[in-house]
């Protein structure tokens, strides 16, 4: 056991964004080195991380959606709803709700991550056409993708994990989760409108938008199809795995474009991020680790189901914090079972662990994305980000959290 302690130990200070002088690890690579150390020291056999380790059904469901997600914007699409959305909004204000809105749903139907990766160069180039303060759309695009993505199961990575352990079907998780992330998208905007209502003033907005920028109309309605035929096996309870596969694999092969082009745009190290996280987190399981982490934690949690997921809640909010949701949600998926009301920790979980990713600007990978890609123009102090982070995550969360309670009954 104590083998796979000091290995647990090692990867999450990599996950929590720790860098040592000896070592140029990132999170990825962190999480692959852990998972090799796991075998090398005998904590797993090779055996073990083939059959039992790796969620296969996680990754596969994560590549499709992204390869789904780049014949789309090779196609122009994300594009064209960026041209479109500023061509509705006759304001600031209005601008930033329809950049919220396409966001977060854009983030619900594909995954949150691949979408500010796409959007976000777009939002930079609307803003500067506008001659409008680029923090508030930016934000606004970070926090809409996070509140967004709550409502399905493929909305954001740890999401498509809880589906895959817990095997709740697609339509009850948005069921449940729906009017959660839409109250959650309503609280954001409000946040951001009163914090930003100096620089939002009404002006109108001076754009040259008489010429839509090009879009390939053909791969436009293919990859409309694609979608709408993935939505449907997913609806219809089909594997959401090869359900999203399929759906890729038929794109690619329909569209007359080159499919290097397409994978060139798959996040290949967020794959192998996963693929080392599921090695180290069933290493620390089968050597009783999570076990114990559960035993000291178990009595603070309370007895009944509302109390548990309050308390369960705040822990979740602050342990995503220091090692990012993912991580976190494969640990805890040790512990979901055991709790009073298993299917609303699992919902109650997959809601917290998103939103806790608005608190501060590392918490959450859409964060990282935007703000990155934006440079200068992302620039933002850290305390008030954390103001802003706050607000956008525990009004949110209150929302959420009594919706999920109202609808199982606790109140």
């Amino acid at each position: 056991m104590l083998e796979a302690l000091i290995i647990f130990a090692a990867t999450y200070l990599f996950l929590a964004g720790t860098e040592l002088p000896f070592l140029k690890l990132d999170r990825p690579g962190g999480a692959v080195a852990g998972a090799v150390a796991m075998v090398a020291l005998g904590v797993l056999t090779p055996e073990q991380v083939y059959r039992d380790a790796i969620s296969w059904d996680t990754l596969v469901l994560l590549l499709g959606m992204m390869v789904i997600t780049s014949v789309m914007a090779r196609a122009g699409i994300f594009r064209w709803i960026a041209w479109a959305a500023l061509r509705r909004a006759h304001g600031p204000r209005a601008l930033l709700a329809v950049l919220v809105l396409v966001a977060g749903a854009l983030s619900a139907l594909l995954v949150n991550d691949t979408v500010c990766v796409m959007c976000t160069p777009l939002v930079l180039a609307l803003v500067e056409a506008a001659a409008l303060p680029p923090l508030p759309y930016l934000l606004g695009l970070a926090f809409a993708s996070n509140a967004g993505s709550v409502a399905t199961l493929t909305g954001n990575p740890q999401n498509m994990l809880i589906g895959t352990l817990s095997g709740i079907a697609y339509t009850q998780f948005s069921k449940a989760l729906l009017l959660p992330a839409l109250l959650s998208l309503g609280a954001v905007l409000c946040v951001l409108l009163v914090a930003f209502r100096r620089e939002l003033a009404w002006k109108r907005l001076s754009v040259d938008l008489d010429a839509p920028p090009p879009l390939n109309k053909p791969l436009s309605l293919l990859c409309a199809g694609g979608l709408a035929f993935v939505l449907a096996g997913f609806l219809l309870g089909y594997s959401l795995a090869w359900t999203a596969m399929t759906g890729a694999a038929v794109l690619l092969a329909l569209s007359r474009q080159p499919p290097k082009a397409m994978f060139a745009q798959v996040d290949g190290s967020l794959l192998l991020f996963f693929a080392g996280l599921f090695v180290v987190t069933h290493g620390v399981a089968q050597a009783g680790i999570a076990e114990r982490i559960h035993t000291a934690l178990a009595p603070l949690l309370g007895s009944d189901a509302p109390q548990q997921t309050i308390r369960f809640g705040l822990f979740t909010v602050a342990a995503c914090q220091l090692v990012s949701n993912v991580p976190f949600v494969l640990l805890a998926a040790h512990w979901v079972p055991k709790l009073a009301d298993p299917h609303l920790a699992w919902l109650s979980l997959a809601l917290i662990s998103t939103l806790a990713g608005n608190l501060t600007p590392v918490a959450s990978v859409a964060n990282l994305i935007v703000l990155e890609l934006a440079g200068e123009k992302g620039k933002i102090p850290f305390l008030r980000f954390l103001w802003l982070g706050v607000l956008c995550t525990f009004l949110p969360l209150a929302l959420g959290v009594a919706c999920l309670l109202l609808q199982r009954g606790y109140f």
